[in-house]
């Protein structure tokens, strides 16, 4: 093997992530039940209910379908094993809305490292918020606009959007399935998110504050300004 070859071959192998090899994905949902998910009525987002309720999730045509249960009362639909490190995937179709997310190492009362899915005026899909740990807005480097063809560009020379304004009409697409994947490894944890396959946004904290393992969860957030129907379907899971 000749030096330039054995370079390439080094860069090829550095550049695979420790985890290409033996990580299977699994489903997380069976399309038909919520059989290993869970409500919890624990999380700030059902205090409209007394923490009694935690939204109405439900299953129609393969999809989990999830909105306030009374006006103003949101909450959390859970898995009840719980992940470390690990990468989902999931498609979503929500209305535009709703505030939503993926939450990652997720407490029965709601803390967790949230891939969000804030598809409304003013919100983002796939910055990254440090929910009830955090006591500062998200990270993110896009915001919709009072449509969801519409996008104005934030400042993050860390993390520019790849995806510039004009295009963002082909890249999103609008009433229809569309793809949201995070990752979340170590601790203190680094945490990734994908949209459509094109990665949105990296963020590493600078210290452990946060228990390393934790449920995954889904959210319906509560109040009467985001209000609608959160839609999600082929949701798997691969621990790293």
């Amino acid at each position: 093997m000749n030096r330039r070859h054995l370079l390439k071959t080094l860069a090829s192998s550095l550049a695979l992530p420790l985890w290409a090899d033996g990580a299977e994905w699994r489903s997380l949902f069976d399309g038909s039940t919520l059989k290993g998910w869970k409500s919890t009525a624990k999380s700030p987002h059902s205090k409209a209910s007394g923490h009694q309720t935690a939204g109405n999730w439900r299953v129609e045509e393969r999809t989990i379908f999830g909105s306030q249960d009374t006006p103003g009362n949101g909450g959390l639909l859970i898995t009840e094993e719980q992940f470390g490190e690990f990468e989902v995937s999931l498609e979503t179709n929500n209305d535009f809305g709703p505030d939503s997310g993926i939450f990652m190492r997720c407490t029965e009362d709601g803390r967790a490292y949230q891939c969000l899915i804030d598809y409304h005026e003013g919100g983002t899909i796939g910055g990254i918020l440090g929910e009830g740990i955090w006591k500062r807005r998200g990270v993110r480097n896009y915001t919709f606009g009072k449509s969801p063809d519409v996008i104005t560009l934030n400042d993050n020379p860390e993390h520019p959007c790849p995806v510039l304004p004009e295009s963002w009409k082909s890249f999103w697409r609008i009433g229809e399935w569309n793809e949201v994947r995070a990752r979340i490894t170590d601790d203190p944890p680094t945490i990734t998110t994908w949209v459509n396959g094109v990665q949105i946004m990296q963020h590493t904290e600078p210290a452990s504050v946060h228990p390393a393992k934790g449920h995954i969860g889904l959210q319906v957030h509560g109040g009467d300004k985001f209000v609608g129907i959160v839609r999600y379907r082929n949701i798997r899971i691969r621990s790293l």
